[in-house]
């Protein structure tokens, strides 16, 4: 376990509120290219954050202080420093409070877009974006992690 000099701040972020404000050992976290691990030090980054889990590992003041805190993201940025880790979502929530019905209508909404998308190369983006996200969230709840 590292030091207490040795963690790195991280803080999650949603338009509407600050979710977390805490210090851990490591993070890991969804990036559009897939996942990340980032420990105290860590080279200065910028990274577009894709749908899934962010999780705390040894976080102090967390959920399961000393353990791994999870929260399920959608979308946003990842800042990097050597210190510290913002992470700015669109969307955030704890598994525990994620809606399973709601997701899966999620998923179905995406597949119905993905069939209705025809010629347009766009449309097959959007699609893709509805159903990976309703997956990272049924995958969450369920407990699965990365």
């Amino acid at each position: 376990m590292a030091e207490e000099g040795n963690k790195i701040r991280v803080r999650l972020v949603t338009p509407e509120r600050v979710l977390v404000d805490l210090r851990a050992d490591a993070v890991e976290l969804p990036a559009t290219t897939g996942y990340m691990e980032v420990l105290y030090g860590h080279a200065p980054l910028l990274a577009e954050l894709g749908a899934g889990d962010v999780t705390l590992h040894g976080a102090t003041g967390g959920e399961n202080a000393g353990g791994s805190d999870r929260y399920n993201v959608s979308w946003g940025f990842v800042e990097v420093l050597p210190d510290r880790v913002t992470i700015l979502a669109n969307d955030a929530i704890a598994p525990s409070q994620i809606d399973v019905n709601r997701a899966k209508e999620q998923l179905n909404r995406g597949h119905d877009l993905w069939s209705q998308a025809g010629d347009d190369p766009e449309r097959y983006v959007i699609a893709n974006d509805v159903i990976h996200e309703a997956e990272a969230k049924l995958a969450s709840a369920e407990g699965k992690t990365n």
